[in-house]
């Protein structure tokens, strides 16, 4: 930001959103959000229908919608395999829909049986989907990489996890580096692309209800968005465009 601000180098600004046609209502609403406008939930004729709005105002029926939403719903209504193409994203850690609370209550919901070993209080199985928390370049993965546990050798003491282009093991000492991914944090999600997005907003997140905060998550979509909470919520995040701001001097320098 400071070396834009600066107009002492050359600069581009991306405005084409192309994962999705520019007439869907992902694409529109990525547009209003960036322009801190209402949201666009009705279609115009020919338009496509791939995001929804659900409301809810209590934490627990959030909760239960997206449950139902991941397990049934979303599988029935669009063929969406659970696991291979929702990814639930929300704005905070802790709480009823904050992601360690929605990976427990996914991972007993999607996959409760199997192997499993556990490891400094968190529970992993056989099929569990994963997350890779930090760059690890002797294994070649890195923070953000989702992937699937395919083997669970209690014997061994190892795991296998099977990544997109890639199977790589895990030792039980590197299993501190690894978190479930039924839901992610939205901030998580930054640079990814998902088929099928659930996205909880509630006044409880008040604090990191913020513009580009919805901007990311809409957009991470390439075929549905489901939003799940309050209208206020959503309301406080399009009217929030504040950004942290880091006091380095660098575009006075720049512009010297």
């Amino acid at each position: 930001k400071d070396i834009i601000a600066s107009e002492q180098v050359e600069t581009i600004r991306l405005t084409e959103i192309f994962r999705q046609a520019q007439e869907s209502l992902i694409v529109v609403n990525a547009h209003r959000v960036n322009r801190g406008e209402h949201l666009q939930l009705k279609t115009s004729p020919g338009q496509q229908t791939n995001l929804y709005f659900i409301n809810r105002e209590e934490p627990e029926k959030v909760l239960a919608v997206i449950k139902e939403l991941c397990e049934r719903r979303l599988p029935s209504a669009f063929h969406f395999d659970p696991l291979e193409d929702i990814q639930v994203m929300t704005p905070m850690h802790r709480g009823t829909v904050g992601v360690a609370n929605l990976n427990a209550e996914l991972q007993s919901l999607l996959n409760p049986n199997g192997k499993a070993v556990s490891r400094g209080g968190r529970l992993f199985r056989v099929n569990d989907k994963v997350m890779q928390t930090k760059n690890n370049y002797e294994k070649e993965t890195f923070n953000g990489d989702i992937g699937r546990i395919v083997v669970i050798d209690l014997e061994e003491q190892r795991l296998t996890i099977k990544f997109e282009d890639r199977v790589i093991d895990y030792d039980w000492s590197d299993l501190d580096e690894l978190v479930l991914a039924y839901a992610i944090s939205i901030h998580k999600s930054q640079g990814s692309e998902y088929p099928a997005v659930v996205i909880p907003l509630l006044t409880q997140h008040y604090i990191m209800l913020q513009r580009n905060l919805l901007y990311t998550a809409i957009t991470r979509a390439k075929r549905l968005v489901v939003l799940v909470g309050s209208k206020r919520a959503i309301a406080i995040a399009l009217k929030n465009n504040k950004v942290q701001f880091r006091y380095t001097n660098l575009e006075q320098r720049l512009a010297k």
